[in-house]
C-alpha cells in the first residue's frame, strides 16, 4: 500500500523533498502525539517507534497542509524549509 511507504525507506523520517518543500522530522523530539497524521494523512505515518515517518504519498497534501501539520505539532518537530533554505516552520 503507497500510503504506508516511507518516501525515504534510508531515512523514513527525512529530509524529505515535497515539491518546494524541504520537510524533515526531528525523531528526538518527536513524541508521537499524531497530531500531523490527523491534519496531514498523507505525509505522515507514526512508525512502531512512535515517531512520525514521511510518506510517498506526501505529494497528495498541499504545501499548506503540511505546513498546517507542522504548525499543530506539540513539540515542534517538523522542520519545512523553502527551495532557498530559508526556514518556514518553526521560525
Amino acid at each position: 500500500m503507497e500510503n504506508t511507504k516511507p518516501k525515504d525507506s534510508a531515512h523514513p523520517s527525512g529530509p524529505a523533498k515535497i515539491r518546494k518543500l524541504k520537510v524533515v522530522v526531528d525523531r528526538d523530539l518527536c513524541i508521537g502525539a499524531a497530531t500531523c497524521v490527523a491534519i496531514a494523512s498523507h505525509t505522515f505515518l507514526i512508525d512502531s517507534e512512535a515517531k512520525a515517518i514521511i510518506l510517498k504519498s506526501a505529494e497528495t497534501d498541499s504545501d499548506s497542509v503540511i505546513i498546517d501539520a507542522a504548525r499543530a505539532c506539540p513539540v515542534a518537530a517538523i522542520i519545512i524549509e523553502d527551495e532557498k533554505g530559508e526556514r518556514v516552520f518553526p521560525i
